[in-house]
């Protein structure tokens, strides 16, 4: 049985990096796929790091070849490739965990024809993330274009790396890389894809880790002619792929548009690789785990576990929402309560101070995800009179306490918060799917009244006395 997805790696001469990148993929939640490792003509060891890898996990295909360039061991992966998504990675980068398996559900879920993700790029031990397009939804390929238009050598839309596409449409219309050419060839394949696709999705989450080693054309050995003569080549794929797409009065509108590709494309392929604002540590941009309490025994390392297996799912739905960790908890915590919740209580469930509950509920109404609304807090009511005036002071002192405890806020969630609700409960699905992998039917009912058990009775020690 074919597999759903072919990950292609052209490897040359990568022995210093290459495990990364095979450990990255072989450790994908995603696991219904087969790794492509084309070793072109390596003189390291390369080649024998490729053949370990093929030996001991059958997923993995060695194809080695002589040393053709990238362009022509892409080529040779997609002759072999028997998926019906293609997936390309370079053999000095390396992918997040989830990166197939958001690819994948976003191309299956919206029947897509190419999903396209943001990256990390990696400088040193610096990272930042890079995106391009913040809209939702599927797209069409004119509004696709209209996109690619406003940053025409944004690496985003260029690499192969940051997408997927399908192999039924790269098969049907014979697209191959062109091995003539040693600059943007991965964008002229693109322009061609993208004139047979129809259905386009970006995922706003960064999956990749793009690392800058490459030179520039000059540095390749190319002359100055050669070099002005290949993107002259590119410049016309792209002319000719606006002409074809835009109808005659919307692209004399768009003309000038069309030729800022030469302006850009002068930087030589550096257009939108300097680190932006944002940058973080290599390692810092994402929620780390401890080894030793992930491996640890004992009833904290298994609360720490459950966490930050919840934190990993929540953290992409976060980066796709432009929402921090907290925030994205917060309205997760909020779609388990009524629309109206006691403040104290919010807080204590969502493990955070009122103080800080109150910011984050204010960040959220701004981003126009909720509105929140006051509720009149309920006072107790007085028993007999008071005996003393001096103490009524402090009895009112004490009530209003009472009522500050009681304060309640309706919580209603705005349109704009139903798409990230629905992530949400992905979240939550995705959540349940990892921690009950590979529970056959009986097991789970089993552990579903064992949990039920162990509820009732944290329930009776926690509300004594309490009928539940």
């Amino acid at each position: 049985m074919n597999p759903t997805v072919s990950i292609i790696i052209p490897v040359y001469n990568a022995e210093p990096y290459i495990r990364r990148c095979v450990e990255s993929i072989l450790g994908q939640e995603y696991t219904d796929f087969e790794l492509l490792l084309i070793d072109d003509g390596s003189r390291d060891g390369s080649g024998a790091i490729c053949d370990e890898y093929g030996e001991k996990d059958a997923r993995v295909r060695v194809i080695h070849k002589g040393n053709g360039g990238v362009s022509a061991a892409r080529n040779l992966a997609i002759d072999n490739a028997r998926g019906t998504y293609l997936q390309f990675v370079d053999s000095d980068d390396w992918i997040t965990p989830d990166a197939t398996k958001l690819l994948v559900r976003t191309a299956e879920e919206e029947d897509c024809d190419l999903v396209i993700a943001d990256f990390y790029r990696v400088a040193g031990e610096r990272v930042s993330p890079k995106g391009d397009i913040e809209e939702d939804g599927v797209l069409t390929k004119e509004q696709f274009a209209a996109h690619m238009m406003e940053n025409p050598a944004d690496f985003y839309y260029g690499v192969l790396w940051n997408k997927l596409y399908r192999r039924s449409i790269i098969q049907e219309h014979r697209l191959r890389m062109n091995t003539d050419i040693s600059w943007c060839e991965d964008f002229m394949f693109n322009l061609e894809y993208i004139r047979y696709a129809e259905k386009f999705r970006a995922l706003r989450a960064p999956i990749y880790y793009y690392v800058k080693r490459k030179g520039s054309l000059v540095s390749q050995g190319n002359s100055l002619a050669k070099t002005i003569q290949m993107k002259l080549t590119v410049f016309e794929y792209y002319h000719s792929f606006y002409r074809e797409v835009l109808d005659e009065e919307e692209y004399e509108k768009k003309r000038l548009q069309v030729y800022r590709f030469l302006i850009d494309a002068a930087g030589d392929g550096n257009v939108g690789f300097l680190l932006l604002p944002g940058t973080k540590k290599l390692g810092d941009e994402r929620a780390g785990v401890s080894a030793e309490a992930i491996a640890g025994e004992g009833l904290l390392s298994e609360i720490y576990r459950e966490r930050k297996l919840l934190e990993r799912y929540l953290e992409t739905a976060a980066l796709k929402n432009d929402l921090t960790l907290q925030e994205a908890f917060l309205l997760l915590c909020l779609s388990h309560f009524g629309e109206i919740v006691n403040r104290r209580e919010l807080a204590d469930f969502a493990g955070t101070s009122r103080r800080s509950l109150s910011v984050l509920l204010q960040r959220l109404a701004m981003r126009g995800l909720i509105r929140q609304e006051e509720l009149p807090a309920q006072k107790p009511e007085e028993k007999g009179k008071k005996k003393k005036k001096e103490k009524h002071g402090q009895r009112k002192a004490q009530d209003s306490g009472k009522a500050e405890k009681g304060k309640k806020v309706r919580i209603i969630f705005l349109p704009a918060a139903e798409p990230v609700l629905e992530e949400l409960a992905r979240v939550e699905r995705d959540f349940d799917d990892a921690r009950f992998g590979g529970f056959d039917e009986e097991e789970l009912i089993q552990y579903t009244r064992l949990s039920e058990k162990m509820k009732r009775n944290m329930q009776r020690i926690l509300y004594p006395g309490r009928n539940i």
